[in-house]
């Protein structure tokens, strides 16, 4: 709707906002209607408009000839509503539709005169009896657009006391939008969980009785304990003496109830939960009533609550598995302080890195309400980690570039694991007692975008259409150019060490890290491996795991 405002229009951020609103709202106005809405905006003088064309139905007064005298050259449909409470008038979507000035004669009268307008005889278009009105959009004194209510007469019948009503406060409403006061100013209902028309209605008038309760809304206040009609009874003592348990009440209950302010609410009583919503209703200026929209929400209740339970229980327990891990880690310092043995203090220190590296993933779930985390923050404080237990020789400050993004925890738990193994593996072997740089590139693709290489270190070799005289550039790729088969993550944990062994292979390598590490990316994430020499000296390791679990090789999921 925006593009189309600032494509064909000249109504302002402001306009916009209005019509927006009125847009986020109008499903009440098609309901009670038992109406398609069609909302017309002006386009702006000198926009290109059809010569001649059917356009919509509606009110074709004047046939195909065109005012010339008119303000208005031409309109723009720029959102439409169908009713949930009737048959549509209009199954062919028509947004966006141009028309000139003359084609919509009701229309241009609305706009014109700044008044509803509503034909007397039905029009038959394409066979099917449609009654037509035109409602003016009005923001404070100007006005914006102009809405056409459509309503098929072909199912046609003598209307109950129900549909009575709908149509009586649906034509209240559209004053109330020809006036300036609907959508009301500082109100932003949400229409997902907004209760509408079919749920449950209510009409008040101006002292806040009942004057009509459909089936629905009669309903759910019995479930809330009312043994007698809401007909003539005050809405608010009635939903206040329904909610009495001797706790506080929200002080603006009755106020609201009453109709006198625009509120949404919601009441518990006798174990069911009803949201309510009060939309004035005002007139001329003057108050005449209210509509009051109920809905029985006690099932989403409490399905929300069984899920803030759960979910409150899961991060208690990966709270407590962090802590059972930092007391694991802890006792296996002390072991380790008591040993005389070199190799068995450094196989202890090497466990305690182990289960801290768990144990930070662990902390991050504890604070997140799903199993989602920013791994980019567990990447900085394993990297940190790393730097902290290198050996004063070893003058290494470890550092991240790119984004690991938000990974779910089945992905972190491992990936965190590896990182760890890969960042100790570069501080022993690659720069023991030496100066140089560490550094963890992280890149994501496959998300809507082709492959690409990190920034800075070309991972998959020179691609076609690559510059060939890029001294970065591999002319062997040690590694596959990828296929688009979903979201990929590849890592890469960079020095500029003593390099790889001339017999150097992950497979056969008996180091217990590499083993764990290719356990990890390999048996569990269905990843890939890569150790090679970096170019201008040292190792890089590339991790290339597949984020999508559809994505994965038979056994790794």
């Amino acid at each position: 709707m925006t593009d189309l405002v600032r494509d064909h229009t000249d109504l302002t951020e402001t306009d916009v906002e209005w019509l927006h609103a009125l847009v986020s709202d109008w499903q009440l106005l098609a309901d009670l209607s038992f109406a398609d809405l069609l909302l017309w905006v002006p386009l702006r003088s000198g926009a290109a408009v059809p010569a001649d064309g059917p356009g919509a139905r509606g009110g074709r007064r004047g046939g195909g000839t065109i005012d010339t005298g008119a303000a208005v050259q031409g309109w723009v449909a720029i959102a439409q509503m169908r009713p949930t409470t009737g048959p549509t008038a209009y199954p062919e979507d028509l947004v966006g539709k141009v028309v000139r000035t003359g084609r919509r004669g009701l229309i241009d009268v609305a706009w014109r005169e700044r008044r509803i307008v509503r034909e007397g005889d039905p029009e038959w278009g394409s066979g099917i009896p449609v009654r037509e009105e035109s409602i003016p959009v009005r923001r404070g004194a100007k006005v914006l657009g102009v809405i056409q209510r459509s309503t098929n007469l072909s199912s046609a019948r003598t209307p109950s006391r129900l549909e009575l009503t709908y149509l009586q406060s649906a034509s209240d409403l559209a004053k109330m939008i020809s006036e300036g006061r609907f959508p009301v100013p500082g109100e932003e209902p949400n229409m997902v969980r907004s209760p509408r028309v079919g749920d449950g209605l209510m009409r008040l008038d101006r002292g806040g009785s009942v004057t009509y309760a459909s089936p629905n809304a009669q309903s759910a206040y019995r479930r809330l304990g009312l043994p007698s009609d809401l007909a003539g009874e005050s809405l608010g003592k009635v939903t206040a003496a329904l909610c009495d348990t001797g706790e506080p009440l929200e002080e603006a209950l009755s106020v609201v109830l009453s109709g006198r302010a625009p509120r949404e609410v919601e009441v518990e009583a006798h174990g069911s939960v009803m949201q309510l919503r009060t939309i004035p209703l005002v007139v001329g200026g003057t108050r005449i009533g209210a509509i009051v929209l109920c809905r029985d929400v006690t099932e989403l209740r409490w399905r929300d609550r069984e899920l803030m339970t759960k979910d409150a229980t899961i991060r208690e327990i990966h709270h407590r598995v962090k802590n059972n891990l930092q007391t694991v880690a802890a006792l296996l310092r002390l072991q380790a302080r008591r040993l005389q043995v070199p190799e068995g203090r450094a196989a202890l220190d090497e466990a305690v890195r182990r289960v801290g590296s768990i144990a930070i993933v662990h902390e991050t779930l504890s604070h997140t309400p799903d199993e989602l985390i920013d791994f980019d923050d567990i990447a900085d404080r394993v990297i940190m980690m790393a730097g902290e237990v290198s050996t004063p020789e070893t003058k290494v400050a470890p550092k991240r570039t790119g984004s690991f993004g938000v990974l779910p925890a089945e992905i972190a738990t491992p990936l965190a694991m590896a990182l760890t193994e890969l960042l100790q593996n570069a501080l022993e072997h690659g720069l023991t007692n030496r100066f140089g740089t560490l550094e963890v590139v992280a890149h994501r693709y496959g998300e809507g975008t082709p492959p690409r290489e990190p920034e800075g270190v070309p991972v998959w070799g020179e691609w076609p259409g690559s510059d060939a005289h890029d001294p970065r550039a591999h002319k062997e790729p040690s590694a596959a150019r990828p296929a688009a088969t979903g979201p990929r993550l590849v890592a890469v944990v960079a020095d500029d060490g003593v390099g790889l062994p001339a017999d150097f292979d992950v497979e056969s390598s008996n180091s217990l890290g590499l083993q764990i590490v290719r356990t990890l990316i390999v048996g569990e994430l269905g990843g890939s491996l890569d150790f090679r020499d970096r170019p201008g000296g040292g190792t890089e390791v590339i991790v290339d795991v597949p984020l999508d679990h559809t994505n994965r090789p038979p056994g790794h999921r």
